[in-house]
Formats: structure tokens, C-alpha cells, sequence
């Protein structure tokens, strides 16, 4: 069994966001909750989770649990579907975030030596500043670029020895097929890839690794949470270390809520035990994993889960069929010639769903076999027939950002 969280620690975390904070104590008067009842671990599992709906009604500061002079940043989350969430951060969450950071390099065997290019974007979003901050905790070189550009990123990494890329897996995989169509691999330094901020599945994963000859880390984090490098997996790569001097991290039945035993695949909730200016309880992220019940063979003390493998409101219905993008994956994985991009389209023909796969592949592939195979595996692995598309390499887009690989087409 892991080292599970100090669970005074927890209860204090638990007492403080129901001092001080407006959201938390509007949230448990709601839902009767009485902090003299809080004695143990079962206890604690009765409290009301957060979601991020009930985050989003809070706009735009009401998630604040310190006065205005203690607070010296703000971040937030895109908003792409209602108010945004905004995240207060006094200079003490500031620092802690940047020593998870450099936790996290340190765990990915990289040192002051290191010459950090960062790609993920800045601003109000938590990525591009937090590996950063990271990044000047550890004391190596950052080369703070930030998203797209990719003329200048290679050139800058060519000229600046670059040793560290960070980056979300479709912009690794972009650079990566750039380098290799240059021809400039002899001429890039880098030994090491810190991958974050989206899921990505083996086969890209592979083709990062092997097209820049480099060892991949698959950090994790939220904006609610700090932002990234609340976790990342070491060298031994068994599972994503996550840091329970921080957090308390439970895995749920996202239907029932029902605490799950480790090793089953659940939602993962998490509660911040040491943020100030928004301390979060029970939050459900709606990442699916689960908790790796065996340590790590690294040695090190710190609790480990799972990658992730989707998102609960990732699930397409299709057919009448529940779909994680996770099994598409998974699925095309057993399909020799295949590239690792993909994209789903979803259409209403005729009064019926029709999902039609896009896939690359290789040069040398045989495009009506590799079809008919993955039309049968998904007609036996996952349950429905589909329409598939071949496309040669290349052939569908890139992105500087998160790629987006399913295309719902139907009346909603």
C-alpha cells in the first residue's frame, strides 16, 4: 500500500476552507455540514464534492478565501463553455507551485545544466508561467518561448542547444515531424521531453520519443489545482507520482460517488491541503484513472496514479454505444502501418448515428486492409460498425496547442 495522506493535515485544510472561505462555507451551511463530526477518513469521504460548474458560478472572485492584500496573482481557465473559472494565488501558493515544479524536473533527471524550452502558451492560463517558475526554482535555463512559431522555436533550439523541450503532445509531435523533414536531428541537443495539459496515447507517444531520440515525462495538472506539475512520472515511468504533502487524491464512481478501492479505474477528486487563496475540497476533476496500489521501483515514497486514460464528459454515444476516445486508441494501437493521429466524425444519415475514423498511414500500407481491420476490431472490441478513411501521412492537421479529435455533427 502507498503512504496515504496525514489525515490532520487534511482535516485542517478541511477547517480553513470553512473559515475563510465564502464559497466553502455558503456550500457546506447548504448541505448541513458539521465540522465537529469531521473525525475520520469516513468522515471526511461524506463531505459535498466541488465541481466546476459550481467554480464557474462563483465568478469572479468568489472562490477568494483571503483579503485582496495577500493575493498576488490571478489565473484562470478558458471559459470556452460559460464563465471562467478564476483561481486567486497569494505569494505563498506561488512559491509552492514552483517547488512542485521543480520537484517535477528534479524527478525527470533534470538539473541546473538543463536548458528549458517552454512552448506552452502564457498569460491567464497556468502553463507556460508555472513550468517557468519551475524552471528558476531548479535554477536551470528557461527559454521562455511560448506557443507556435515553429521557424523560431527550431531555430532556438538549434542555436541555444536546447536539452528540454515542454510542450503538449501535438506540438512534441509537430516539432518532431519537422525536425525529421529537415533533416536537423544531428543538430538538436534535446534529451528530454516534459509532456502536459492534454491526453495522448502510446502510439504518439513512440513517435515523439523515437523521431527526437528523447526520454518523454507526462506531467499533470490543472488550472484548479496550482495548474501543471502537480505530478509527473520518473524515470521507471510505472505511474505519475503525485505529491500528498499537497493534495489528498481519491478515485470515485463518477455515477455513484462511491469511494473506489485502489487499483479500480475511477474519477479522480482531489483536495488541496496547503492552498490559501482558493483551497478546493473534493473536486472532482473528471480525469479517469486510478490509484497503483505497489510503490514505485524507484524507490521514492510518493503515491502514484495511473495516466490518465479519459475524461468522464469525454464519452461520445454513438449507436447507443458509451465511447472514450481512450479506446480508440487502444483499439488502433493493434494496427500495424498506422500513425498515431486520428479523428472521429460524427454524423446523424438517415435518421442513425454514423461515426466515420480518419486515420494516417505509412507509406508502405496497404489502405483497403488497414481499413477493413479496424473496422473489425471495432465491430468486436467496442461494439459498433464504423466507416474508415485513409489518409496518407500528413494528411490531417497539426496543432500548435490541443488537437481536437472528435467532430459531433449531430442536432444536439
Amino acid at each position: 500500500m502507498q503512504k496515504a495522506v496525514d489525515f490532520n493535515q487534511l482535516r485542517n485544510a478541511v477547517l480553513y476552507a470553512a473559515k475563510n472561505s465564502p464559497f466553502y462555507q455558503k456550500t457546506f451551511s447548504e448541505k448541513q455540514v458539521e465540522m465537529d463530526r469531521l473525525n475520520t477518513m469516513e468522515d471526511f469521504e461524506k463531505l459535498p464534492f466541488s465541481d466546476k460548474h459550481e467554480l464557474r458560478d462563483a465568478y469572479p472572485l468568489g472562490l477568494q478565501a483571503v483579503p485582496d492584500e495577500e493575493v498576488v496573482r490571478i489565473h484562470s481557465s478558458s471559459g470556452t463553455t460559460g464563465n471562467p473559472v478564476i483561481i486567486p494565488y497569494t505569494r505563498e501558493d506561488v512559491d509552492n507551485w514552483a517547488l512542485m515544479f521543480a520537484r517535477c524536473y528534479e524527478i525527470a533527471g533534470i538539473t541546473k545544466l538543463d536548458r528549458i524550452q517552454i512552448t506552452p502558451g502564457y498569460g491567464l492560463w497556468t502553463a507556460g508561467i508555472g513550468f517557468q517558475a519551475g524552471c528558476e526554482r531548479l535554477g536551470a535555463m528557461a527559454i521562455p518561448i511560448g506557443p507556435g512559431n515553429t521557424e523560431k522555436q527550431l531555430q532556438l533550439m538549434m542555436d541555444l542547444q536546447s536539452t528540454v523541450l515542454c510542450a503538449t503532445s501535438s506540438y512534441a509531435l509537430l516539432l518532431a515531424e519537422e525536425v525529421q523533414k529537415r533533416g536537423i536531428r544531428d543538430r538538436i541537443k534535446l534529451k528530454r521531453g516534459v509532456i502536459g495539459s492534454e491526453r495522448w496515447g502510446d502510439l504518439m507517444r513512440e513517435r515523439i520519443a523515437n523521431e527526437l531520440q528523447i526520454e518523454l515525462f507526462d506531467i499533470y495538472g490543472l488550472t484548479e489545482m496550482y495548474g501543471p506539475g502537480i505530478g509527473i512520472d520518473c524515470e521507471k515511468h510505472e505511474g505519475i507520482h503525485y505529491w500528498n504533502d499537497f493534495f489528498c487524491f481519491e478515485i470515485i464512481d463518477p455515477t455513484t460517488g462511491k469511494v473506489l478501492p485502489d487499483g479500480e479505474f475511477g474519477e479522480l477528486v482531489i483536495t488541496t491541503l496547503k492552498k490559501a487563496a482558493a483551497p478546493l475540497i473534493r473536486y472532482r476533476t473528471h480525469d479517469l484513472t486510478r490509484m497503483i496500489p505497489q510503490p514505485c521501483s524507484c524507490g521514492r515514497e510518493y503515491p502514484m496514479i495511473d495516466r490518465i486514460i479519459g475524461r468522464t464528459d469525454d464519452m461520445i454515444k454513438v449507436k447507443g454505444v458509451n465511447i472514450y476516445p481512450g479506446q480508440i486508441e487502444d483499439a488502433l494501437r493493434t494496427v500495424d502501418g498506422l500513425s498515431s493521429e486520428y479523428q472521429v466524425i460524427i454524423e446523424h444519415v438517415d435518421g442513425k448515428d454514423n461515426m466515420t475514423l480518419k486515420v494516417e498511414t505509412c507509406a508502405n500500407a496497404d489502405k483497403r486492409k488497414v481499413c477493413e481491420q479496424i473496422q473489425y476490431i471495432f465491430k468486436q472490441k467496442i461494439g459498433i460498425k464504423i466507416q474508415c478513411e485513409c489518409m496518407n501521412l500528413g494528411g490531417l492537421p497539426r496543432s500548435e496547442k490541443k488537437a481536437k479529435r472528435v467532430f459531433d455533427y449531430r442536432d444536439k
